[in-house]
């Protein structure tokens, strides 16, 4: 039974060094400051009550939705940001 425990020991620990490693890799930035600033300035004009969403024009009162309004204008800029997860 004492060996069990301790091959089960041994085994978790194995585990949650290999997730410390993993972590480590990014350490470079994920989103450029130029990304950040179009992203400010779609929060300013969602405040105002200017900014519209696509083709429909209507007006974004979401906080999620003007920030990736902006996302996805510093994509089609070129700036770092990272890919759309779906």
């Amino acid at each position: 039974m004492a060996t069990k425990k301790a091959a089960k020991k041994s085994s978790s620990s194995s585990k949650s060094s290999a997730r410390k490693s993993a972590s480590k890799k990014s350490s470079s930035r994920k989103y450029s400051p130029s990304a950040g600033k179009n992203v400010e300035t779609e929060m300013h004009e969602m405040k105002k009550g200017k900014l519209k969403s696509g083709r429909s024009d209507k007006k974004v009162t979401s906080r999620k939705q003007a920030i990736a309004i902006g996302l996805s204008k510093a994509r089609k800029e070129g700036k770092k940001v990272p890919a759309k997860k779906s």
